[in-house]
């Protein structure tokens, strides 16, 4: 009998925690944190070691500091909530799991990323990991169902000029589902009570969290200063002296920071799973155009961007531009959920003809897909045109065809599939 949470509703990390179990010895379900990782490790777990429980003047965290091994007791498969606050516990796990070559015996949550140095031992072999995310439309009960993310990226045919689904969704609706984001603990609450969690995890970001990532003192004001400008810029290729720039012009009155500060603020982000990055696709195509190379940056979810902005939907509503890129990280969000737990890579393209696409997945046998992401699906046209036009490169350059090309809507009343073969969905019709 598992440590199931009253109310808990299924993740698409159950499954893939489930095939992790039958073939490792223990598991790593990494993330933000009020992502989830805990309820959903119960959900899967006989017993729990709270490392950072309170009690007793954080007792737990003490005897795991001395002992590690101590962590590891209980009924298998067993959790150990938020290891990286002893890092010896890493390599106490696999140690065990070494020792005693069975599958499915510990589950690891971490809400950061310790430096390499803090464990002897990468795992490899041993711990597999597992990257969790704040809730996707899917999982929030927040969509129709009707169009299976898997079947688009598996090679499915839809015929031309067929409709896929049929479904209402409002500007409004999209701007609340921006602002709120994914997070579990906000389901039933109002908007305005929702658009508090992602306040103050910004807060909490800059004025405690960065500093205590590696034990290295940040200001909080420049650290704040850099959110916003990532904000400003979501969703781009923004160099670093670019960020630098942009804190210099926007941020309060003495307030600046180098290239090289930017670079390391943003590794402790990164850290943190405050942001990600979306590297660009290279299918080592015989082409004269470069492919540039820069990845993508964007926060693990949506709200976080929005809260950085201090924005709010009706301010999205009147700023579309802004808006836009910040619904692209909703979509970026499902998508690479969807695509994870198939096995598959999420990328973006951009070469110096100008031509870019919102997101690439690839799966394992290197069959490929591509989307772009609009707002409203009377943006449709431009966006297939982008599709259209890298296939056809693709195709010149040997690389087969793609499995699916499709637009990505936030308002549109209809699913379909264009005359050129393109699909036109809205957001709010797909699933996993």
């Amino acid at each position: 009998m598992t440590l199931t949470k009253k109310g808990y509703l299924p993740r698409i990390a159950d499954a893939k925690i489930e095939q992790l179990m039958a073939s490792f010895g223990a598991i790593c379900v990494e993330g933000p944190k009020w992502c989830g990782k805990t309820w959903t490790t119960l959900n899967h777990a006989e017993s729990v070691y709270y490392v950072a429980d309170p009690a007793l003047n954080y007792q737990n965290r003490q005897l795991a500091s001395i002992d590690p091994s101590r962590a590891l007791s209980g009924k298998e498969p067993h959790a150990i909530d938020e290891w990286q606050e002893v890092p010896g516990i890493w390599d106490a796990v696999r140690f065990e799991v070494d020792q005693q070559q069975n599958r499915g015996r510990f589950i690891l949550t971490g809400s950061v990323m310790p430096p390499k140095q803090a464990t002897a031992h990468s795992g490899v072999g041993w711990i597999a990991r597992l990257r969790m995310r704040p809730m996707t439309l899917y999982e929030s009960g927040h969509t129709s169902d009707e169009v299976s993310f898997s079947r688009l990226v598996s090679g499915d045919s839809f015929p031309p000029r067929s409709t896929l689904c049929q479904i209402e969704t409002s500007i409004d609706e999209i701007a609340n589902f921006t602002s709120r984001g994914g997070w579990p603990d906000t389901r039933g609450l109002s908007l305005n009570a929702a658009l508090e969690l992602p306040r103050q995890y910004i807060s909490e970001t800059a004025n405690t969290d960065m500093s205590l990532v590696d034990g290295i003192p940040r200001d909080p004001l420049k650290v704040g200063a850099l959110l916003r400008s990532l904000a400003r810029n979501n969703q781009t290729m923004v160099r670093n002296s670019t960020l630098a720039k942009d804190i210099g012009l926007y941020a309060e009155a003495g307030i600046s920071v180098s290239a090289p500060t930017v670079q390391s603020y943003l590794d402790a982000l990164g850290r943190l799973y405050v942001i990600e990055e979306i590297p660009v696709w290279n299918p080592n195509m015989r082409s004269s155009k470069r492919i540039k190379t820069a990845p993508k940056r964007h926060f693990v979810d949506p709200s976080l961007a929005v809260a950085a902005l201090g924005a709010t939907p009706e301010k999205l509503i009147s700023d579309l531009n802004t808006f836009g890129f910040l619904f692209e990280t909703l979509v970026a969000r499902d998508i690479k959920v969807y695509a994870e737990a198939l096995g598959a890579m999420t990328y973006h393209y951009n070469d110096d003809s100008g031509l870019k696409v919102d997101l690439v997945v690839e799966m394992q046998d290197g069959s490929w897909s591509a989307f772009e992401v609009k707002l409203g699906a009377s943006q449709a046209d431009e966006a297939a045109a982008s599709l259209i036009r890298l296939k056809s490169k693709m195709l010149k350059s040997g690389v087969k065809a793609p499995n699916c090309l499709a637009v990505i809507c936030g308002v549109s009343r209809f699913g379909y599939v264009r005359d050129d073969s393109v699909v036109v969905l809205p957001i709010t019709a797909l699933k996993a």
